[in-house]
């Protein structure tokens, strides 16, 4: 990767900079007071994040970072307290680097220790768990269909031994008619063989019988179809009085019930919405006050004053920052007030913080149950619906049904006349000769016809025998889907526990490698242990995973033992704030994406272990710019840049 270049104007304290950053470790080296957390915050906006401040007496700022060949340029506008942000930036999404790459004193991560946040939240903020809750919901409904489709199969699966036995007993009536039929033809042949010679004369009597057979068959036929619809007609009265039970049964959800749990759901949102950016907008004051505050520290803030406790000469400021008050212009109201005031008042802002999490809690857990309300409204009432869809369905089946079988007993009726005609004028035509073959005739006649009616009824059945055998066939298919699904669904919902327990294990890992880098004699090992907690959900209490850290210490005889993070001196905080920061930077791997690190306030640290810490971290980051006081950087052994000014 090549040279980066940077022009700063309006930043932090710095009026005016420009510098090149070659790849590898650039080090800012002076002393406090010296705009080196500026220049940092400059990079951090050029990259993407919006935790940047203008110079005390501008409304307007700029920083333009050339990177890879691109060039971004972002302008920045006070608009009263907030500064507002335009122009194009490397990162499109900059909330990763600014909590594990931006290693600043502020840094969020760097302060979880000094304040004991929540460190699963952290920790877990860059994975995304909505998406996992959102495929387990997808899931859950994939299997109730595939239920629903099982069910179905398993019903039709119970038709099947009364169908086979219907077919084999259709069979044997098959068997049965067609040796009858087989006899009357015998009959039949024996007869017409006597009679041939009297053929020609009878063949009016033969076209006689020929019609009346087709017309019998026809009648047969609307007969079969009159039975047929009668049956159907009473197996849709019968659907329609179940129908009509499960509408009685199924209550409807009157539309302005339904409509009021909408709206309040609307409510829980957008009050959850409100919460949401109050806390957006506490957040960034408290980290607004946060900078300026570490900025007042650090001699940087124009209006900062001390006040000596014995009078005389003022000497070295260092010497005044240690044996008096620190006063400063309010940047809010304009007085002047000591800085402990308003870290007073910081604090109290971030419990009001805590107050609108809790709150947000409350409103969460609420919309949840109004959710779940409005989802079984809406699943009784799609009930209803479908009910009433399939009652209007069969009524107008009913209705058709109704006609038909008048339609078809008034075509049975035309055929009957039909019949008696032809009949009347067969009995007039026959002779005695044919008296046998007439009743031959329409005995086979018959048995054909009947023949027919069950060879039909035979392949009904035997159809839809193979349509349930073919539905058993994707019964399989079903089990094996919805099998897998059970498994997606096991695995969805032990994700976030892996993932937890693997990002807990690689931290751990990672804050060993760096305390082994460091290598101090009083802490053994800094370590992250997952344990079980109640919580209050809104009204509810549940179990949630919560993420306690542990310190091992060891005595001046080598004898190791547990100790609070409580009991940690300030220094040794911040170190273990460092620690569990550069422990989730390359747990995210945030180096895949996020070219620069950006390390100041190392204070606590010696320059011997800040040189070793500085050569591990450089193995993983493209750029990385470390703010260092000049005697540290001195004892950097490690190839670097070094930028002595930073600006004006």
């Amino acid at each position: 990767m090549g040279t980066a270049n940077i022009v700063i104007e309006n930043i932090g304290g710095i009026e005016s900079a420009k510098a090149e950053l070659p790849p590898g470790v650039t080090v800012l080296a002076g002393p406090n007071a010296s705009n080196k957390t500026s220049f940092l915050r400059a990079i951090m906006a050029g990259l993407g994040s919006n935790e940047v401040s203008l110079k005390g007496d501008a409304d307007e700022g700029r920083v333009e970072l050339e990177l890879q060949g691109e060039t971004y340029e972002r302008s920045f506008t006070r608009a009263g307290s907030d500064v507002v942000a335009e122009g194009d930036q490397y990162l499109d999404d900059p909330d990763l680097a600014d909590l594990f790459a931006f290693l600043l004193k502020s840094n969020e991560a760097r302060r979880a220790v000094e304040t004991d946040a929540d460190l699963r939240e952290i920790i877990m903020r860059p994975v995304d768990t909505a998406a996992i809750q959102n495929d387990i919901e997808r899931l859950q409904e994939e299997k109730v269909r595939l239920d629903d489709e099982l069910d179905e199969v398993e019903s039709l699966k119970r038709k099947l031994p009364d169908l086979e036995q219907r077919k084999q007993s259709i069979e044997d009536d098959i068997e049965a008619k067609r040796e009858e039929l087989q006899a009357a033809e015998n009959d039949l042949e024996e007869v017409d063989a006597s009679v041939e010679d009297q053929r020609e004369e009878k063949d009016e009597l033969d076209e006689k019988l020929s019609e009346l057979s087709d017309i019998r068959s026809e009648l047969e036929d609307v007969r079969y179809d009159i039975e047929t619809k009668r049956e159907s007609l009473t197996s849709l009265k019968e659907e329609r009085r179940e129908l009509e039970e499960r509408e009685e049964s199924i209550e409807a959800v009157p539309n302005e019930k339904l409509e009021n749990i909408e709206d309040h759901v609307e409510d829980l949102r957008r009050r959850k919405q409100s919460v949401n950016a109050e806390i957006s907008e506490l957040q960034n004051t408290i980290r607004f006050n946060e900078k300026m505050i570490d900025e007042a520290n650090e001699g940087k803030h124009p209006a900062i004053e001390t006040v000596p406790d014995g009078g005389g000469d003022k000497g070295a400021l260092t010497d005044q920052l240690l044996e008096g008050e620190q006063e400063t212009v309010c940047w809010t109201c304009g007085s002047q007030v000591e800085i402990e005031r308003i870290e007073n008042t910081l604090e109290n802002l971030r419990d009001l913080r805590r107050q609108k999490h809790d709150t947000k809690g409350d409103l969460e857990s609420e919309l949840e149950e109004y959710k779940q309300r409005q989802s079984e409204f809406e699943k009784r009432q799609r009930q209803f619906d479908r009910v009433q869809e399939r009652l209007a369905r069969t009524d107008t089946e009913i209705e058709q049904t109704e006609k038909d079988i008048e339609r078809l007993t008034g075509r049975k009726e035309s055929l009957m006349d039909d019949v008696e005609r032809l009949e009347t004028e067969v009995e007039e035509l026959e002779s005695e000769t044919y008296e046998e073959v007439l009743d031959l005739h329409r005995t086979a006649n018959e048995l054909e016809y009947e023949l027919g009616k069950l060879e039909n009824q035979r392949d009904e059945v035997a159809a839809e025998i193979d349509e349930i055998e073919s539905e058993f066939e994707r019964k399989s298919v079903l089990e094996d889907q919805r099998e897998e699904i059970k498994e997606e669904l096991v695995d969805l919902r032990t994700k976030i526990d892996r993932i937890e327990a693997d990002a807990v294990e690689q931290f751990n890992e990672h804050m060993d490698e760096v305390l082994t880098i460091l290598d101090y004699e009083n802490i053994e090992r800094i370590w992250i242990e997952i344990v079980e907690k109640e919580i209050r959900e809104g009204r509810r209490t549940v179990q949630q995973n919560a993420f306690e850290l542990h310190v091992v210490r060891s005595s001046d005889s080598g004898v190791a033992y547990e100790d609070t993070v409580n009991h940690l001196s300030e220094s040794e905080r911040e170190v273990t704030g460092l620690v569990f920061a550069l422990a989730g930077y390359l747990v995210h791997d945030v180096y895949e994406n996020v070219p620069f690190m950006l390390v100041d306030a190392l204070e606590p640290i010696d320059s011997d272990r800040i040189a070793a810490l500085v050569e591990y971290v450089e193995t993983y980051v493209d750029f990385l710019v470390v703010a260092l006081l000049t005697e540290d950087a001195d004892a950097l052994e490690i190839d670097h840049h070094r930028v002595a000014e930073v600006g004006s």
